[in-house]
């Protein structure tokens, strides 16, 4: 019994990486009639396309937004006059001058017709963008496919405020010289780390030690656990736009164009397996949200951590077939996690990960300029009255807000005291119990 789910479960992790990216092109985007909900962003089965942005500034005047489709994720037809495999994709960019008051400062307006190429993964696309030095700005970007009738909307925040910021900065394969999107690099991944401004003679490397910490419960009133160490160790290299870079272990490599200024881009090494968890070592840790700190030091110190983290699922499931399905949908949101919210940690030790591991993809999602806000729907309340019925739907928020810092800009922390009830325990039993927690769905616990 236990040999089943070990190999089950390190079987699993191991192809999760390749499904999760490669299965989303065969998912159907549901319509809403909440135009402001962009719960989809972070739920797979939602959203049919993936697009990764960055932004650079080139000049005090302009910066240039880069937009990556997945061969995947893209719909490639033959129904055209051409009778060549093209996808129809339409782009709509407005930039807003958030240090102005959310100023509208440019738009664009695209209509491509992608023709597929075989054996290539990814296409890219370039958007000059208007701006002013000193301010800060969002780009509020709109995404349908003319062939799906599917539609995404997402929002990129950048500035101009100095030329030492991340924005200034950007990072290319050294062998290929394509854009890349992603700051995670796995060892011997060689990469150029190229600056776009003033000329400068020395870049400035600082290692951090991995972050290991993990968030309280959203129940406990309790201040966000941040990054509050100095590095390790910070080098000076000579700067060429084409010195190949590789980052030779774990931690966070913070680059900089002065020692003493803390802006800057980042780079880092998650190990081997990540964005996935294959080894028994690195499936224990996220169980911090489940089981106490004494079960999990005692999963992490047993002679057979394989055998015992096997029998912690199966207690909670009671059966092989169900601990399987328990695994299968913890894991898979862990991996979701990292996909997501991965900033200076791994997505899963954030607190945007531990609500979403716990408690699965928000019903609702709503995006501003200083947050999100996560709601997920409580049970239907029905009334009559006269003869007639009244049904009520509610939901339980979650509010997180972001922090501007120098390692991301994909760091948000939870605002506790907007949320006094959690229903964390509740959630925390029925995992336990063996039932995925739904809060719309109570009575399985």
């Amino acid at each position: 019994m236990k040999t089943c789910i070990t190999t089950f479960t390190l079987k699993l992790l191991g192809i999760l990486t390749v499904i999760s990216v490669a299965s989303v092109s065969c998912k159907t985007t549901k319509q809403t009639t909440d135009t402001k909900d962009l719960s989809y962003l972070y739920n797979p089965i939602k959203n049919s396309i993936n697009p990764r942005y960055n932004v650079t500034n080139i000049s005090d005047n302009e910066s240039v937004l880069s937009i990556k489709f997945f061969a995947n994720d893209l719909f490639f037809s033959e129904a055209n006059p051409q009778g060549v495999p093209t996808a129809s994709i339409i782009i709509n960019i407005k930039i807003f001058n958030i240090s102005q008051g959310k100023v509208l400062a440019d738009t664009a307006l695209y209509n491509l017709n992608i023709v597929k190429e075989e054996g290539r993964p990814e296409y890219v696309y370039n958007t000059p963008l208007d701006v002013e030095s000193g301010f800060e700005y969002v780009a509020e970007i709109k995404i349908i496919d003319k062939l799906r009738l599917h539609h995404i909307q997402y929002f990129k925040s950048f500035n101009t405020l100095s030329y030492n910021t991340r924005y200034n900065f950007k990072i290319q394969g050294h062998f290929d010289k394509n854009e890349i999107f992603n700051p995670v690099m796995r060892v011997n991944e060689y990469i150029n780390l190229v600056y776009l401004r003033a000329p400068i003679d020395s870049l400035f490397l600082s290692y951090y030690k991995p972050f290991r910490e993990i968030p309280d419960a959203p129940s406990m009133i309790l201040p966000e656990k941040t990054l509050d160490y100095d590095p390790e160790q910070v080098v000076a290299i000579p700067y060429s736009d084409t010195l190949p870079i590789m980052l030779p272990r774990e931690g966070i490599y913070f680059c900089s164009v002065d020692r003493k200024i803390k802006e800057g881009y980042t780079l880092l090494n998650m190990g081997t397996s990540f964005p996935a968890l294959t080894t028994p070592g690195e499936m224990i840790e996220p169980l911090a949200y489940l089981a106490s700190a004494d079960e999990v030091n005692a999963l992490k110190n047993a002679a057979k951590p394989k055998v015992a983290l096997d029998d912690f699922w199966l207690k909670c499931g009671g059966n092989i077939e169900k601990s399987r399905e328990l695994i299968r949908i913890y894991y898979t949101r862990v991996l979701y996690s990292n996909f997501y919210f991965t900033s200076y940690k791994e997505g899963w030790r954030s607190e945007r990960g531990m609500i979403y591991i716990i408690y699965g993809p928000p019903d609702k999602v709503y995006k501003t300029v200083e947050g999100e806000s996560w709601g997920y729907k409580k049970p239907v309340v029905k009334s009559s009255w006269g003869g007639r019925y009244t049904v009520k739907e509610d939901y339980l928020f979650f509010m997180f807000k972001k922090r501007e810092g120098m390692f991301s800009d994909n760091d948000y922390y939870l605002s506790r005291s907007e949320t006094p009830v959690t229903y964390w325990d509740q959630a925390i039993l029925s995992w336990r119990k063996g039932f995925v927690f739904r809060l719309d769905n109570p009575e399985d616990i």
